[in-house]
């Protein structure tokens, strides 16, 4: 788009939106002003402006407003020039292909789009909306300058066309060269900005140019990146963090070699256990179950046994659906997208961020309560960050920031920064932190003020009594249903309540056994996320303990010995206090045996 004639002014005033006073060779000129925005940061008294010269038009002014110098760049502030730069790159080809025809100020609803364009491939057609966009701070443009009921108005009849089979755009012209990028300005109208985000989940396709200006011209120069959930603190973080991590961060087996599998395995296993818990776990486990293919081949109770003592045995299984979904889905080939990842049994927004970011280098964020809680520091975030909105929108804030070309080491130098830095429990390392600088926490002293979370519902409380019930060398299991809490698994007989001695005798006899010794054992208590046990426990010692079997409760009992219950059955860790009495070797400590004979 070019101008026919410009020459240069010094900028005196503005008395309302429409007309500008313009000094023009050593005269006061009034001038059209072609913005009818606010302007106030491009024009201060003395700015240096271009006016295109329409003399020979029969109009009242001679001169249009349409460039101003700011500082060693040129804005352009025509308001029409935007869509004419638009239509010239549609004609062009250089935002859709074979097109068929453009229509300009189309009306759809109760909106009048800038352009409606029929293409060959898209049946119904594509509406566009441009904005121009001249506010500039730090070099970084925003839009909207002023509060626009209207830029609303158009964007929600855009998500409507979405919804109703069209192609959609919104696209802003940035009237400069080389901004760093644009953001939505909240504090000019949340509306917009809150609009422009439904838009972008609605598969309204945002996007942003900027231009080449000179004193006559303005076209299309190149694309520029739109970041709607702009977080200014997070523009910081990035550099600083990613070279704390390179000077020292820890060797985990998982990251020598971060293949997909390997990455998975090692997500899955560290979700609620300590990452030094987790590693003979982990090692065992790809000793065992190497590939995909053997994972979905494995037999549950191997499988449950591999995993005993790591807890949440849901993981586990899951783990298995989500192998053999692979191999049918799949081909036995992880996919690499988070999208396609998240479709797997047991893989969230977390995991499978993880997973595209570390093993195939794809720019996506793995956000967990490490990560929300430097982050809830980092900003002093009141935000309840149990709450999946506070998650989402951190989610979106950091994918504005994450590094294309290391999204992966990324992830896990905040992972590393929560699990050794800013730590959950006792006052963070600060002096350490790479952010220690700019963290609001920390700058106010706060920092085991977040995150802010809602206080959690008081656990039910189940008292059991435990049966150890033996004979000479087998001791009494049974499986628990197939369904619930600890599904699957195996424990021991138990009564509901703290019983007595002769409560539990009365209960033996019922069972037809005969008690040849009966001796109660030390408490003790697991806590789940939503229950905790708190248990007490009889050592009991009887004859002959596989006879009648006709009793109806003594049918789902097992008479396993300790060595047969070490490595085939495979018990909770809520046990773990009377198994260790019976001298079986159970999850970390079984593994410890393996690991140093």
């Amino acid at each position: 788009m070019k101008y026919n004639k410009i020459v240069e002014g010094t900028f005196v005033e503005r008395p309302n939106r429409f007309i500008a006073k313009v000094i023009v060779d050593g005269k006061e000129e009034t001038v059209h002003v072609k913005n009818t925005g606010r302007c106030r940061e491009l024009l201060p008294s003395g700015a240096k402006v271009y006016l295109a010269d329409e003399a020979g038009k029969e109009r009242k002014t001679r001169y249009d407003m349409v460039a101003v110098l700011k500082g060693d760049r040129i804005i352009n502030m025509d308001s029409q020039a935007p869509n004419a730069v638009i239509k010239e790159a549609l004609q062009q080809g250089l935002i859709l292909r074979d097109i068929k025809e453009i229509k300009p100020e189309f009306t759809y609803g109760e909106s009048r789009f800038d352009f409606f364009v029929q293409t060959k491939e898209e049946e119904k057609g594509v509406f566009i909306e441009v904005k121009g966009v001249t506010l500039e701070q730090e070099n970084i443009v925003a839009f909207p300058d002023a509060p626009s009921e209207r830029a609303v108005k158009h964007v929600e009849e855009l998500i409507k066309a979405k919804k109703e089979g069209y192609r959609t755009f919104i696209i802003f012209v940035i009237q400069m060269e080389n901004p760093q990028f644009l953001i939505p300005n909240e504090t000019t109208h949340m509306a917009f900005a809150k609009a422009l985000r439904k838009a972008e989940e609605a598969g309204v396709e945002i996007i942003a140019f900027d231009t080449k200006v000179t004193e006559d011209s303005m076209w299309i120069n190149h694309p520029i990146q739109v970041k709607l959930h702009f977080q200014p603190l997070y523009e910081k973080i990035t550099k600083p963090l990613l070279a704390w991590y390179d000077k020292g961060h820890r060797i985990l087996p998982w990251r020598e070699d971060p293949v997909g599998y390997k990455v998975w395995i090692s997500e899955i296993m560290l979700q609620q256990t300590r990452v030094e818990a987790v590693k003979p776990y982990f090692k065992r486990f790809m000793e065992e179950l190497p590939t995909i293919e053997s994972l979905a081949n494995c037999e549950e109770e191997k499988l449950l046994k591999l995993w005993e003592g790591l807890g949440y045995y849901n993981r586990a299984r899951n783990l298995q659906k989500a192998a053999r979904q692979v191999m049918a889905e799949y081909g036995g080939e992880l996919p690499q997208e988070k999208v396609q990842l998240e479709k797997l049994a047991g893989i969230g927004s977390y995991t499978s961020g993880a997973i595209s970011s570390i093993a195939y280098g794809k720019k996506a964020v793995a956000v967990d309560g490490n990560v929300l809680r430097i982050l809830s520091r980092l900003t002093m975030n009141e935000e309840d960050v149990l709450k999946e909105a506070t998650k989402k929108k951190i989610e979106a804030q950091l994918m504005d920031v994450i590094p294309e070309e290391r999204p992966g080491d990324f992830n896990q130098a905040l992972m590393e920064l929560g699990a050794m830095v800013c730590i959950p429990n006792g006052k963070p390392k600060c002096e350490e932190c790479p952010w220690e600088a700019f963290c609001q926490a920390h700058k106010e002293g706060r920092e085991e003020e977040f995150p802010k979370k809602q206080a959690k519902k008081q656990r039910n409380i189940e008292k059991k009594t435990i049966l150890i019930v033996q004979d000479e060398d087998k001791t009494a299991l049974q499986k628990r249903p197939s369904k619930g809490l600890l599904a699957g698994l195996y424990e021991f007989p138990s009564m509901e309540g703290h019983q007595t001695k002769k409560a539990v005798l009365e209960y033996m006899k019922e069972q037809g056994l005969e008690v040849l010794r009966i001796q109660k054992m030390e408490s003790s208590k697991h806590i789940f996320s939503h229950k905790e046990w708190h248990m007490i426990a009889y050592a009991i010692r009887v004859d002959e303990l596989a006879k009648k079997e006709d009793v109806k409760e003594r049918k789902q009992w097992i008479f396993a010995k300790s060595e047969e219950a070490a490595e085939k059955y495979p018990l909770p860790s809520a046990f773990s206090t009377y198994t260790k009495c019976l001298n079986i070797a159970q999850g970390s400590d079984k593994i410890r045996g393996e690991v140093n004979p």
